[in-house]
């Protein structure tokens, strides 16, 4: 029998209590697998960052979407941003660490694309710039946090709270909610990548994609080209 009040059974009750309100996030969860799902397979990226504990949570989320959670399927591209130590540390002494993130995101971000923030806090500086240069340039951006109301919650277009004050708890159900997100984007994939498919290779309708170069012979017949 544990002790009353020790540490497992503190953390336990603690994790527990957050359970309850994190449960009916489902549909939440649901809808941005489905979406993500739609915007990798159409060529999107997901950006993500952290900070310390949030960072590791975040790079094994790209790593579940670049290799995959359960079943072989194509890769997809999501991008740590945490990750790209010689951009970060040059960003940081050139520009300051509240611009770390910010400025990758201007570099690489594009409409389409998702940035996802995780902070147990939901105050750090550099990832509220970086929600802040997302919407500069037209990119989705999503928040995991801890308790709400906090100012990345605030600059993000959606997030998802935790509603606990424990850190380690908020941690723990954001790795819960990388493995969620991953498990109901794959169950959406196959209906993405065939309506990917669909638009790049029906011609003449509008928002097609074209796979490759029309040619205009002499005749005028049009062939296309593989690029």
């Amino acid at each position: 029998m544990m002790p009353a009040g020790s540490l497992l059974d503190t953390h336990l009750t603690n994790l527990a209590a957050a359970l309850v309100s994190y449960r009916r996030c489902e549909s939440q969860l649901a809808r941005w697998g489905a979406d993500l799902a739609h915007r990798l397979a159409g060529g999107g990226r997901l950006l993500v960052a952290g900070n310390g504990g949030s960072a590791a949570e975040a790079q094994h989320l790209t790593a579940e979407l670049v290799g995959k959670l359960h079943d072989d399927r194509q890769p997809l591209s999501a991008i740590a941003l945490h990750a790209e130590t010689s951009a970060l540390t040059a960003i940081a002494n050139d520009y300051g660490y509240a611009d770390v993130y910010a400025r990758q995101v201007r570099a690489h971000g594009r409409p389409g694309d998702v940035l996802l923030l995780l902070s147990t806090s939901g105050a750090s500086p550099n990832l509220v710039s970086a929600a802040q240069a997302a919407r500069a340039v037209g990119v989705t951006s999503w928040a995991l946090t801890g308790a709400v109301p906090n100012p990345l919650a605030d600059a993000c277009d959606d997030v998802l709270a935790v509603a606990s004050g424990d850190t380690q708890v908020v941690q723990e159900l954001h790795l819960v909610t990388s493995h969620l997100l991953c498990e109901y984007l794959e169950q959406e994939l196959p209906a993405a990548l065939a309506a990917a498919a669909a638009v790049r290779h029906v011609p003449g309708e509008p928002g097609s994609v074209r796979a490759g170069v029309d040619v205009v012979l002499d005749g005028g017949a049009a062939q296309q080209i593989d690029a």
